[in-house]
């Protein structure tokens, strides 16, 4: 039996409080690497960062569109879906 393989559409907030959208199979391997200034470009100027949003999908092809979605939201209609996640994340934990 094979296990599944997991995909993720994420997005990190930078030391200047931009935030940056990606794709990753391994949400804190990809979080260490930009960290390490080995990620996008876009980043590395940018350090350090920390994860704020992800979701997860069973299909890269729906991770890659909302990655594509997501990049052309504004940055109000981006934070407001950083505020819901991390409302979610820290009332079930």
């Amino acid at each position: 039996m094979t296990e599944e393989k997991s995909y993720y559409t994420y997005m990190v907030r930078c030391s200047d409080n931009s935030l940056y959208t990606g794709f990753t199979t391994d949400l804190s391997h990809r979080v260490s690497v930009h960290n390490r200034g080995k990620g996008a470009r876009y980043t590395r100027s940018r350090l350090p960062v920390c994860l704020v949003w992800y979701q997860k999908f069973s299909s890269e092809h729906d991770a890659r569109s909302l990655e594509v979605r997501i990049k052309h939201l504004s940055k109000k209609e981006k934070e407001d879906m950083v505020t819901s996640f991390t409302r979610l994340h820290t009332t079930h934990e």
